[in-house]
């Protein structure tokens, strides 16, 4: 098979891995003047980092065949999908040619189970090396770490890699042991404590940083029967106790020649954008887990509404807010308001008091804010008691696309 034959099997087959982002990495040494590329963070894939910016990263896989058999995998041993597998050779070609075409910033690279885990990692590991040593590549590279792989194989990986991550596939135990037998959630776990030890531990080592960027994880959401309260919940856990990036979020898409164990429908995208916005809200607007998936709810958030929306319809006697006085915290739990937003407010009121008008300016939706917030030329009256105040604050139909 020749190599464009190759990339259009393996970038398809990378697209069930979710975990790709370049948020956080710190630039590779500027003083070598040989190096190409730079950290920022079809098989293209597009990532955004903190700031906004759009960064561009090769998507693929080493091979898409695999010694497991896990059963929400299309690349499975029992699946009857084409296989191919690229050299190291080529996929430093690869990079380094998709790179001087400015196609690229970096890349991500994951791969099946070739042979044994230890295999598997020394071969993703000689990509990265090959890329930093002989070519002097400063680009950002994301490796998948192989749980079970030898530590010694774990920890080199980062010294090669930007990023890093270990999947945790499914958020319970026997949800993993009943899908994935060959995989090990513990196994999983020691990798994920191992990387957070030595990134915390060894920053540094013959003059390149260790997984600068730290690691991440994902999970599928949809292929067993947890529910939005047990993900979300193992999310906490995870970022918690080995101090993660990201965690992201893939909603499960029914595969060829299923396992009758598995979902025949795929779950609702919409699901994961909630699942996403109700991380965010974790970790960025101090949000507690029971606040944002209520017993009453039955584990699931709505999909109706982001859950900051439907958290502040439950509790309207907390609101309005005057926006000149109230605290940062209180803010943040505000409706079409954002960490920046809200930052911005707290430096603007210095100044002066705050109306409408400068809300506006500070690109604010007033249609989603006037309800929550009292300023000296608003105030919502009977706003928040209207029956059908979710429906007015629900986002309407989309324009539709003329060439969508």
């Amino acid at each position: 098979m020749d190599l464009k034959g190759k990339l259009e099997i393996l970038a398809d087959a990378a697209k069930y891995d979710a975990s790709c982002a370049s948020s956080g990495g710190a630039k590779r040494d500027s003083s070598d003047r040989k190096g190409i590329g730079s950290s920022g963070g079809s098989g293209i894939c597009h990532s955004y980092t903190p700031d906004g910016r759009c960064v561009s990263l090769l998507k693929i896989l080493l091979t898409n065949a695999c010694i497991y058999d896990c059963l929400y995998c299309i690349n499975r041993s029992s699946s009857h999908v084409r296989r191919a597998r690229f050299s190291v050779e080529e996929v430093v070609r690869l990079t380094l040619g998709f790179y001087k075409r400015n196609y690229i910033e970096g890349l991500f690279l994951s791969s099946g189970i070739i042979k044994s885990p230890d295999y598997t990692m020394e071969e993703l590991i000689r990509v990265a090396r090959t890329l930093r040593e002989e070519h002097h590549f400063r680009g950002y590279i994301h490796l998948k770490v192989i749980p079970n792989a030898d530590p010694l194989l774990v920890e080199e990986a980062g010294r090669w890699a930007d990023r890093v991550s270990v999947n945790i596939e499914l958020p319970k135990p026997e949800s993993l042991e009943r899908l994935a037998p060959r995989k090990e959630i513990g196994a999983i776990r020691r990798s994920m404590g191992r990387l957070r030890s030595t990134i915390e531990e060894a920053p540094r080592s013959k003059g390149r940083p260790f997984a600068p960027a730290g690691q991440s994880t994902q999970m599928i959401v949809g292929a067993d029967g947890a529910d939005d309260a047990a993900i979300l919940g193992t999310s906490v856990s995870l970022y918690s106790g080995y101090k993660l990036k990201r965690v992201y979020y893939s909603a499960f898409s029914p595969i060829p020649d299923a396992s009758a164990g598995l979902p025949a429908k795929p779950a609702p995208l919409v699901r994961e954008n909630r699942l996403y916005q109700a991380d965010w809200l974790l970790r960025f607007y101090g949000f507690a887990l029971d606040e944002i998936v209520a017993g009453g709810d039955a584990g699931m958030l709505s999909l109706d509404m982001d859950p900051k929306l439907a958290w502040a319809l439950k509790h309207r006697e907390r609101f309005p807010l005057d926006v000149n006085r109230a605290s940062r915290e209180e803010l943040l739990r505000v409706p079409g308001l954002g960490v920046r937003n809200v930052d911005r407010i707290l430096v603007s009121r210095r100044v002066r008091s705050l109306r409408t008008d400068d809300l506006a300016r500070l690109k604010i939706s007033l249609r989603k804010v006037s309800p929550f917030l009292v300023l000296p030329d608003h105030r919502p009256t009977q706003l928040l008691d209207r029956a059908d105040l979710a429906a007015r604050l629900r986002p309407g139909p989309a324009q539709l696309d003329l060439f969508g």
